[in-house]
């Protein structure tokens, strides 16, 4: 341990400095990438800003209408790449297919892997694709700061990626690109953390919205997965965000919704036993879905095949599925919509079930780009159209259609997987507008995502983030107590004794006041040492003696811009009460003291807000 004198500086260097008022808790960024000079703004300007909810709804319109604009050009790019290597920009690509030669089947996904592979190792971070999981980390982590280049980099990956054939998704790539555009729309304009965040969410709901018709389902979407919470500030502006999505979606394809549904109600709720072991089926589709995605990416991962070549190899394997089950490739609608309507066969359910999880498996864990959520929604059709069939068998005349039961599945699959059961119960509802389908609906939905979270975690992307060493819960905690600094949370109520002062005047000021210590200064008015009542006590001759004389000076020295999460670990280490706070390792005057209540105090705050997901 060093001497006060030749103090060691306790902390660590940081990229940004984010003030947290403690007693609300409000959290403002700044640092030295962010020039502290703004650009000359009229007053009518600076006062709409001022007017924050005002400002933030109107920049949700913009996000709500540019986000859309985004998905459909997403959308267009797939559909010109399906064009070029199937033929024909038509979404019903498992009919076309059936249509094709079988060299084209495999080439068009093994040529189409090829070209992404080189494209994604020479321009994307980290070589690997962009997903949901990207844009909770940087809402959670990060500020919900997203770079632009890589943003359009993956979602032209992605639509690449589905037009090509591969078995992924198309609604995270657009959940991503709203979420980059919005961010880089609040960097702009200097938004605060919580702003952003709800500008990320604004775009993330516009995205969802407008892919499945269903406003609702894009708003809960966008509070529960991304911004965490439902509170009216950042409620209203991803409502309007939302509805904006799905008004320019209507406009320009149609008031249809993602799937055709027939009008479907139950026909008894005798059949809720039913429900509910569908649900623990869907669990284990959903545990087995996912778990095979990550058993293929770590596979690759440790594969001496180039990471550039590897999505070559799936999308080999992916065509070589497809020449018996073509509704593997793409997105794979088509084949959740007849299994919906109740127009597919028990063998070709199981068989597509399977092949749709093998082929979303090869696909993602290779690395080409894409989402999760329309496999999952396939899975689930397949899942619930199957298990719907057994139960006509055993209570024939008894059990509600088939079509039903995919519905069904469909919710309790995808809601496990992404870890967003209530959006997920308003797309059926929003689908179907059946009031008791969508209690059989929750009833599977709900024991789904609860067993799944119990063995796996909260969702896939959760999951994708812990493979790369992120808990986000823990890691916004570090986060926050590695961004307060101990100016915000230190007492200036400090006692500061000369050193040639005697021990007994010493002792006298302290029992005047409220300190447990009193720091040591020397003629400089630098940091000697400490005293507390127990260096204190003595016999008369120790009484006599100076301050200098009995000082502890066997300590570690914290400043003003340490953290406290650099406070914790000192005050733990050396098991003290209250350590002294200077302005800088190089002057070493004392400015206030850190207390071991004050500190574990403001960590409970902290902790709090992370898991609270503010």
């Amino acid at each position: 341990m060093a001497n006060a004198t030749e103090a060691r500086p306790i902390g660590r260097s940081s990229l940004f400095a984010i003030p947290i008022r403690l007693d609300r808790l409000v959290v403002r960024t700044s640092g030295p990438n962010r020039s502290p000079k703004r650009p000359v703004v009229s007053h009518a300007w600076r006062s709409f800003r001022n007017r924050e909810h005002i400002f933030i709804a109107a920049l949700a319109v913009a996000i709500g209408i540019v986000s859309r604009y985004a998905a459909i050009a997403f959308r267009s790019f797939a559909s010109v790449i399906q064009a070029a290597g199937f033929g024909d920009m038509t979404e019903l690509l498992a009919t076309l297919a059936g249509t094709l030669p079988w060299w084209q089947i495999l080439l068009t996904p093994t040529v189409g892997g090829l070209i992404i592979g080189l494209f994604v190792y020479r321009f994307l971070p980290g070589q690997r694709n962009q997903s949901v999981a990207d844009v909770i980390e940087a809402a959670a982590l990060h500020g919900g700061h997203m770079q632009f280049k890589t943003g359009i980099f993956a979602a032209g990956a992605a639509a690449a990626s589905i037009g090509c054939g591969a078995s992924v998704g198309r609604e995270g790539p657009v959940v991503h690109l709203g979420a980059t555009l919005s961010s880089c729309l609040a960097h702009a304009l200097h938004l605060d953390r919580s702003a952003t965040r709800t500008l990320l969410g604004c775009g993330v709901a516009a995205a969802v919205a407008a892919s499945f018709n269903a406003p609702i389902a894009g708003v809960f979407f966008a509070l529960e997965v991304v911004v965490g919470h439902y509170r009216m500030t950042a409620f209203a502006p991803v409502v309007v965000a939302s509805v904006l999505g799905t008004a320019i979606s209507r406009a320009h394809f149609g008031d249809f919704p993602a799937f055709t549904v027939a009008h479907i109600n139950i026909v008894s709720f005798f059949e809720i036993p039913a429900f509910a072991l569908l649900g623990l089926v869907s669990a284990l589709v959903a545990i087995i879905f996912m778990a095979s995605i990550m058993f293929t990416a770590e596979t690759m991962e440790k594969s001496p095949l180039p990471r550039w070549a590897q999505p070559m190899l799936g999308g080999l394997a992916v065509g070589t599925i497809a020449l018996v089950y073509p509704q593997v490739l793409g997105v794979g609608y088509e084949a959740a919509d007849q299994a919906l309507n109740g127009s597919l066969a028990f063998e070709i359910m199981v068989g597509l079930l399977l092949a749709k999880m093998a082929a979303t498996a090869l696909s993602l864990g290779s690395g080409f780009g894409g989402g999760v959520f329309s496999p999952s929604l396939v899975v689930g059709a397949m899942t619930g159209g199957a298990f719907g069939i057994i139960a006509a068998g055993v209570f024939p005349g008894h059990a509600t259609p088939q079509g039903a039961y995919s519905i069904i599945g469909m919710g309790a699959v995808a809601g496990a997987v992404l870890g967003a059961p209530i959006s997920t119960i308003l797309i059926v509802f929003e689908l179907t507008t059946s009031y008791s389908l969508t209690i059989a609906v929750m009833i599977a939905t709900a024991i789904s995502s609860l067993v799944t979270h119990q063995v796996l975690g909260r969702s896939f992307f959760t999951w994708q983030l812990r493979a790369r060493g992120i808990d986000v819960s823990r890691e916004k905690e570090t986060h926050l107590l590695r961004a307060t600094r101990l100016h915000e949370i230190m007492s200036h109520d400090v006692v500061l004794v000369r050193h040639d002062a005697s021990v007994a005047s010493v002792r006298d000021r302290l029992r005047r006041s409220s300190q447990g210590a009193a720091f040591v200064v020397d003629e400089n008015d630098r940091l000697y040492g400490t005293l507390s009542f127990d260096d204190l006590n003595g016999d008369q001759a120790h009484a006599a003696k100076t301050a200098r004389a009995v000082a502890q000076t066997d300590f570690d020295v914290l400043t003003v811009d340490d953290s406290l999460e650099d406070a914790i670990d000192v005050l733990n280490t050396q098991f003290a009460d209250c350590l002294p706070v200077v302005d800088s390792e190089k002057n070493l005057r004392v400015v206030g003291a850190i207390h071991q209540r004050d500190a574990t105090l403001a960590q409970n705050r902290l902790r709090l807000r992370a898991h609270q997901g503010r």
